[in-house]
């Protein structure tokens, strides 16, 4: 199949908020870079005792991948915490002379601030840099070209907002609502087939990219197995700015039709059902999948507030480019003073991030399939 061809499944772009400001994402995913840190130790065993040197027996340099970069800084501390995992690998196997070169490639929608996150490479970094524009649901690299996939806090956004949602003639209609908490089982059912074609386009160009023997892990925002929608933090999240977006409408700030058009494309997913997405594919064993540790927060700004900002980093472009951006301070202001009016409504949340370590099938066999 041509990479044309390859790439050509639409998908929409949700670039976190860029540059260096007081509400860009630089400055507001300390809970992401906090999930970065959980994951270092589990990272690190998964290389030492996961990754085969040998796959790199015809390259003298190991290609590393990022999908859902965004904007730095926390895509740097992974990177790193692969490249310095990958060389103790090689060293404590008596391979020091064997180190290979690291190239990593960046990758995320072609919107991303790009800018900002070359601008902020680490200077003693020691490894080749590259950014790789476009959507991980389809095809980015050539064949056999990749021998480390890492993805965190990404695949939880799905390609597009499911069809059906929006449609006024449909019984899955999420008319008032902007995500499928609390909303008919017909729009939860709705996502979840998003997520389902999404992560089967997902895994089988990965399963072109990676070479045998290479490994992807991937950390996922999720909940418990056997949990319910309503039990995610995540969700409750989204419902309290849609419950923003309608007070905003009574107000007649903003079109109460628009609200109805809009909805927000992230699905919480449990580990059972990334395993079975995993098996459905069947180019990848399941290496290990473990939760991570709990990440506490900065206490040094109230919750509400530093809820509030990392929602506007992560969402702002979604709301700007629906509603403008003249309602963003006064949603976004609403949103902070309904979290204050509920912390309890997250307390009974759960949310989880669970870590997932995947290696690529194969002994030169063609297991992917369409």
């Amino acid at each position: 199949m041509a990479p044309a061809e390859e790439t050509s499944k639409f998908c929409e772009a949700y670039p976190m908020k860029g540059g260096d400001g007081p509400n860009s994402y630089a400055n507001n995913s300390t809970y992401q870079r906090g999930v970065v840190d959980a994951a270092k130790e589990l990272l690190s065993k998964a290389i030492a005792e996961k990754l085969d040197i040998d796959i790199l027996l015809s390259s003298n340099s190991f290609q590393i991948a990022d999908l859902g970069c965004s904007v730095g800084p926390n895509t740097f501390f992974a990177v790193q915490n692969i490249v310095e995992a990958a060389k103790f690998k090689f060293q404590s196997q008596g391979q020091d002379s064997q180190v290979p070169e690291f190239q990593v490639f960046f990758n995320d929608h072609t919107p991303n601030d790009f800018n900002m996150l070359f601008k902020s490479l680490p200077q003693n970094r020691r490894y080749y840099a590259v950014g790789v524009p476009g959507s991980f649901y389809g095809r980015i690299f050539p064949n056999a070209s990749i021998h480390f996939v890492h993805s965190s806090y990404a695949i939880q956004w799905l390609s597009s907002v499911p069809k059906v949602v929006v449609d006024k003639t449909s019984p899955a209609w999420n008319k008032g609502r902007i995500h499928y908490l609390n909303s008919p089982e017909e729009v939860a059912r709705a996502y979840e087939a998003q997520y389902t074609e999404d992560m089967e386009c997902f895994l089988h160009a990965r399963a072109q990219e990676i070479v045998y023997g290479g490994l992807m892990v991937l950390t996922v925002p999720g909940r418990p197995n056997g949990s319910s929608h309503s039990h995610s933090s995540i969700n409750m999240s989204f419902q309290l700015l849609g419950s923003a977006l309608m007070d905003l409408a009574r107000k007649g700030g903003v079109s109460e039709e628009k609200v109805d058009s809009f909805n927000i494309p992230i699905y919480c997913m449990s580990s059972q059902e990334l395993e079975a997405a995993v098996e459905r594919n069947g180019s990848f064993s399941i290496e290990s999948m473990e939760n991570l540790p709990h990440v506490s927060v900065d206490d040094t700004v109230s919750k509400s507030q530093l809820f509030a900002a990392h929602m506007r980093a992560g969402m702002e472009g979604l709301v700007k480019q629906k509603f403008g951006e003249e309602i963003l301070d006064e949603l976004f202001d609403l949103f902070r003073k309904k979290f204050e009016e509920a912390p309890f409504f997250f307390e009974t949340g759960k949310t989880i991030s669970f870590l997932c370590v995947l290696r690529r099938k194969g002994n030169g066999l063609c297991l992917y399939h369409n």
